[in-house]
């Protein structure tokens, strides 16, 4: 069983290098080849399923509550668990009752259902997982997935649901958590459910992906479903101008409000312990970088800018389940090799198992999204949720499409 997984981790990590360009020889470009001819047919399918939504032969549905779709048109790494986190922790600041509606990917299946009772004391059906309903966290990173586990500790008086189903997470938020606010968590390709406001995240430093769509490349939807925007929040600027980038924007979508943020780290914190140290403390130390994101570069670029020395990096795929046998095999390369921390992301932090052996403290860059241009566009869209009662009226799809 090892062994097998073993060989299916390897085969997800070549075929990452594959689509980033990075595997060579004759392996990997006839690989390319046929993950082209496949992109063809996913583009057309893409198509089809737009169409079917715009025509309304595929239903939407529309649950008479603010819905708030936060996603993007790649395959991650464009930092979009930190902004859900900002924009829910406004939006609760400002009286609203938030919900975020997440799929949980690559969370396992319960061992026993949830019982939640309504208030007449009968238990309700057909419940999505309830991470937390705002005031008790009632899963871990297993059954919740990483992101969500994340949200819902980070984010008191905010329900998180997971569930493939969101039309399903949305009706009990709405019905038995008295959300009047719902974020759908990587929302842009969700359509069953209808969204007032679509807001798509654009990482600067990788905008497009690799330029193709999947699965040779990592973009969902082609550049021209950025029109369907109604906000564009442009991630990881890293304090450098955008008017290239939003130049490029402009050509799909010439009426979005854009809002430029970076990702900013805040602190270290030391996964088994808590312990909190400033980030003066990477100052010439030597360090390991153990990740398992879309796109562990730039976490990896942001612990050097801070003044560590990488001695070591390990990367693993998106959302890979650590277990023990990595973590000590890994943290026991790091003693040998003298590293004085193993640095992480918070995401992957929530996926440690504590090593028997803890030769070499182990820590995670706490991240903070920090607006650089637009802050008058974040505002006002803010006060555009918060101000309303009822959602806004949906724009016929023929115009989004």
């Amino acid at each position: 069983m090892l062994a097998m997984k073993s060989r299916m981790d390897e085969f997800a990590e070549w075929g990452t290098e594959v689509v980033f360009g990075r595997a060579h020889g004759f392996r990997a470009w006839m690989m390319r080849c046929v993950l082209r001819f496949a992109s063809f047919f996913f583009f057309l399918l893409v198509k089809i399923r737009l169409f079917l939504f715009k025509k309304r032969i595929k239903t939407v549905h529309y649950l008479g509550t603010f819905v708030i779709s936060v996603g993007n048109i790649t395959a991650g790494g464009t930092g979009k668990t930190p902004v859900v986190e900002l924009l829910a922790h406004t939006l609760t600041a400002r009286g609203r009752k938030c919900a975020i509606l997440t799929r949980g990917y690559k969370s396992a299946d319960l061992e026993k259902p949830q019982v939640w009772l309504d208030e007449r004391g009968h238990k309700v059906k057909r419940l999505p997982k309830i991470a937390s309903d705002g005031k008790t966290r009632y899963l871990g990173p297993l059954h919740a997935g990483d992101e969500p586990f994340m949200l819902a500790r980070n984010l008191d008086g905010v329900a998180v649901l997971v569930d493939k189903d969101r039309v399903k997470s949305g009706i009990f938020a709405i019905e038995q958590l008295g959300s009047n606010t719902l974020i759908l968590d990587d929302g842009m390709q969700y359509m069953k459910l209808r969204h007032e406001l679509d807001i798509v995240l654009v990482d600067c430093g990788f905008p497009f992906g690799t330029g193709a769509l999947l699965p040779r490349g990592t973009m969902r939807e082609p550049r021209s479903s950025l029109k369907r925007a109604s906000y564009i929040i442009l991630t990881k600027s890293g304090g450098k101008p955008q008017g290239d980038l939003i130049s490029t924007i402009r050509r799909y979508n010439n009426v979005a409000d854009i809002i430029v943020t970076d990702h900013r780290p805040a602190y270290l914190e030391n996964i088994f312990t808590g312990e909190r140290r400033p980030l003066s403390f990477l100052k010439d130390k030597y360090v390991a970088c153990l990740s398992g994101i879309a796109r562990p570069e730039s976490f990896e670029c942001l612990v050097e800018e801070l003044g560590a020395r990488i001695e070591i990096r390990r990367r693993y795929p998106d959302h890979y389940w650590f277990d023990q046998e990595d973590l000590e095999k890994f943290v026991e390369r790091c003693a040998d090799r003298a590293m004085d921390l193993i640095v992480t992301t918070e995401k992957d932090a929530v996926r440690f198992l504590k090593p028997d052996e803890m030769d070499v403290p182990i820590y995670f860059l706490r991240i903070r999204i920090s607006i650089e241009q637009g802050q008058e566009n974040w505002d006002r869209m803010i006060d555009r949720i918060c101000d309303l009662s009822e959602p806004q009226p949906m724009p016929e799809w023929g115009d989004v499409l």
